[in-house]
């Protein structure tokens, strides 16, 4: 039986009467009043997810309105700095194991200082389920209260928080938040269930800053973190995110929601995925406990709460995760005769790289504040592939699935949202979370910045049925949430379309 429960953060309305929220801000107070070189230090947590020192433009910690007050020294030394600092895994097959073991070592520091204060032994990490009903879309009162029922400054107040209107009022949108990523069926990879990169992310080496998010990082991940900080907001980055005590419920929801797949689903098998970046000979994924002990871990340490000391109160999947309903409501519509829906098997495995270019753009896009259009023009000899496939579309012949890319997106911020439509029909969201770092030459991902793979199969079946899909071009417009000043800029190098033939 596990020995702590993590339980939802919006008990007792999200208020100060909640006693897992009272309790964490008391803590929080307690690690931030420890200095930066301190493993034991709120700030030495931070700067393991990411840090930015020193320069005059945000992130950087020493540009950061407080509360809280940010210090930027005394640094530890550089073989510390070196073993535990950067190393979040973003767009990778890491990401949820690297956060797991990242959020259980911060919650045994938040335990130990709860202790400390006489509160309770079994205390656990309450989660943020912003897909929730009622106001569970908004952050719990809590965080906006400037002071502790006793009056004294309250640690989880933060100034830099924004929200996605940049007003202060925090909450998240619904849509385009979403849990629809709980219905895929494989990890890493792309089924007639899953579009790619899968649910946990593309196959990676240690990847501080990558290129391309899964489907559990990309929605809801990437969108809360800038819906939450907002413009300049330190949630909006990964190099100040870890300051915000809101940022461990919402990793807290994003963990429990993985629990929840694994109900159903399974992780990978893969022995590189299982024994982490460290098989390559790079870095471990290592993490400061109390007593000053250090703890390595590896993804296959992470793989099942059955294998650690807690669970959550509520563990239920969300969304239906039925391969059959899908495929059969879309053979349906594209006309298919005589479908037998006990035919139709679920979806468990990648069905490799099927995938071909029928399509791209002349070259990089730039989006300004009133956004951007493109045209991309399709081969022909490969896109008939695709109406052809729809017109013979049946149990046995599935036809095949349509993925729009924006490709090498970069960027110096990443606080924004864009907006993509094929032909006027909306695609999907994109959250710029990561840009920034994606985009430095001197990064991890050398400069490449993002890549955005969406799902547009949806638009090109309704071209279809509506007898538009003779074409040989296809119109996308992007569209940003937020005003893009006009000393920055977000260009995208390519815009593609791919088909992907499905099998059963």
């Amino acid at each position: 039986m596990a020995k702590f429960t993590r339980k939802n953060a919006w008990d007792q309305n999200g208020t100060f009467d909640n006693p897992d929220l009272l309790w964490y801000a008391k803590a929080v107070g307690i690690m931030q009043s420890r200095a930066l070189n301190d493993e034991n230090s709120w700030w030495f947590f931070a700067a393991m997810h990411g840090e930015q020192m020193g320069g005059e433009k945000f992130p950087n910690w020493n540009v950061l309105p407080g509360p809280p007050n940010v210090p930027t020294s005394p640094l530890p030394d550089q073989g510390t700095m070196d073993k535990y600092w950067n190393q979040c895994q973003h767009q990778s097959w890491y990401f949820a194991p690297w956060h797991r073991g990242y959020l259980i070592a911060l919650e045994e520091q938040i335990r130990q200082a709860v202790i400390s204060l006489g509160g309770p032994a079994d205390w656990a990490l309450p989660y943020w389920n912003y897909l929730g009903s009622g106001d569970q879309y908004k952050i719990p009162p809590a965080f906006t209260q400037k002071t502790l029922p006793d009056g004294t400054p309250n640690p989880l107040y933060v100034t830099a928080r924004y929200g996605p209107k940049n007003d202060g009022n925090i909450y998240v949108e619904i849509p385009p938040l979403s849990e629809a990523c709980q219905g895929n069926t494989i990890y890493t990879g792309s089924n007639s269930a899953t579009s790619k990169p899968g649910y946990g992310g593309p196959a990676t080496k240690f990847s501080h800053d990558g290129n391309v998010s899964g489907n559990l990082e990309s929605n809801p991940h990437n969108l809360v973190h800038v819906q939450v900080g907002g413009q300049d907001g330190i949630m909006s980055d990964p190099d100040s995110a870890g300051l915000d005590p809101i940022f461990y419920l919402h990793h807290c929801n994003i963990d429990r929601m993985w629990a929840a797949w694994n109900v159903t689903n399974h992780n990978p098998i893969n022995p590189l995925w299982l024994g982490g970046p460290a098989l390559y000979g790079e870095r471990e994924f290592i993490m400061p406990l109390p007593d000053n002990k250090a703890w390595v871990y590896t993804p296959g340490e992470m793989t099942s709460l059955d294998k650690l000391d807690y669970t959550y109160d509520d563990l239920a999947p969300t969304t239906e995760p039925l391969v059959e309903k899908t495929l059969s409501q879309r053979l349906t519509k594209l006309g298919a005769k005589s479908i037998d829906i006990e035919n139709i098997q679920e979806q468990n495995m990648d069905l490799g790289d099927n995938s071909e270019l029928v399509g791209a753009n002349a070259g990089q896009v730039q989006i300004d504040g009133s956004g951007a259009k493109t045209t991309v023009k399709l081969e022909s000899s490969s896109w008939k592939n695709v109406p052809n496939s729809l017109m013979k579309a049946s149990v046995s012949n599935l036809p095949d699935q349509v993925y729009l890319q924006l490709e090498n997106v970069k960027g110096s911020r990443d606080a924004n949202i864009l907006n993509v439509s094929v032909n006027h029909q909306l695609a999907g969201h994109i959250s710029l979370f990561g840009l920034r770092n994606a985009s430095d030459k001197t990064g991890h991902n050398a400069g490449n910045g993002l890549t955005f793979i969406l799902n547009i199969t949806d638009i090109i079946d309704n071209l279809f049925i509506n007898n538009e899909l003779d074409i040989n071009a296809l119109d996308v417009t992007i569209l940003p949430d937020n005003v893009i000043p006009e000393d920055e800029k977000i260009t995208v190098g390519r815009v593609s379309i791919y088909r992907e033939a499905q099998q059963l």
